[in-house]
């Protein structure tokens, strides 16, 4: 599974899409392209086709579904169900939880997944690989500034891994920090855009030109908790473990200790 923090690069030499047109050459069966997520499913399809193509992929399905109808089409589940490997594109993660959690679809991708499909996502297409994910959050400006989440459910790929991305980007700190203080027995990674984790079992390496932060809460808590009244959150907690990853370290999940980088 490759999960990616939003706006890779998308050229001949853009590192992480070339991992995964790399690892999609070791499954048999066509590149699944899934651009629900998207208001612009059909310019966001066309960019990353024209990047596939140019590094000699010919074998591109396009899975067209913008409602719980089409999730349940059975012409659309036998085009995947004979797919090697799907990559989800960005846009609104409620819009692709919405159209697809609990469909006929969502049950075949967690089912080809646990078979060995490759997945790769991108933005809304990252965070949907949890099965709790931040849907919006804002910063209410009244009479004090405070942090109003939203949480949501995805497609639980990886159900120990609350994901956020565009992660330094957009300051996302406190709202992922936040997120874990009330679910510490997940995991929080934010990631950076142009950069990636590549999950295989227990385990994850950084790819990608910026940083992976690792949020674990495990060992500590969550002192106090207030509520505005304009439904904003502010919180005391401790014993919280931060970690900060560049290209090339891994993690494990597991010990949730960071491991030597990896040999080339």
């Amino acid at each position: 599974m490759l999960i990616i923090g939003g706006n890779e690069e998308k050229c001949k030499t853009g590192e992480i899409l070339h991992a995964f047109l790399e690892l999609s050459k070791e499954r048999q069966g066509a590149i699944g392209i899934l651009p629900t997520a998207s208001s612009i499913p059909d310019e966001i399809t066309k960019g990353y086709m024209e990047v596939f193509e140019n590094q000699g992929v010919k074998d591109i399905e396009v899975i067209d579904v913008d409602s719980r109808q089409k999730a349940d089409d059975p012409a659309i589940l036998e085009t995947v169900s004979n797919l090697g490997s799907l990559f989800i594109t960005g846009g609104d993660q409620k819009r692709l939880s919405d159209c697809i959690r609990n469909t006929k679809l969502h049950t075949l991708l967690l089912n080809k997944w646990q078979s060995g499909l490759l997945i790769g996502g991108t933005s809304a297409g990252a965070t949907i690989m949890g099965e709790e994910m931040i849907i919006y959050s804002e910063m209410k400006n009244n009479e004090e500034e405070r942090l109003l989440i939203e949480m949501g459910k995805g497609f639980g790929f990886e159900k120990k891994l609350l994901i956020d991305q565009h992660f330094s980007q957009r300051a996302r700190f406190g709202r992922l920090i936040t997120a874990i203080a009330e679910n510490n027995d997940l995991v929080g990674i934010g990631i950076d855009e142009n950069t990636a984790i590549l999950v295989e079992g227990d385990q994850f390496e950084v790819i990608g030109e910026h940083q992976v932060f690792v949020i674990d809460g495990k060992n500590g808590s969550l002192v106090d908790f207030v509520r505005s009244e304009n439904g904003g959150e502010e919180l005391t907690i401790t014993d919280f473990k931060l970690h900060a990853l560049t290209d090339g370290y891994c993690f494990n999940l597991s010990s949730r200790k960071i491991m030597k980088r990896k040999e080339a």
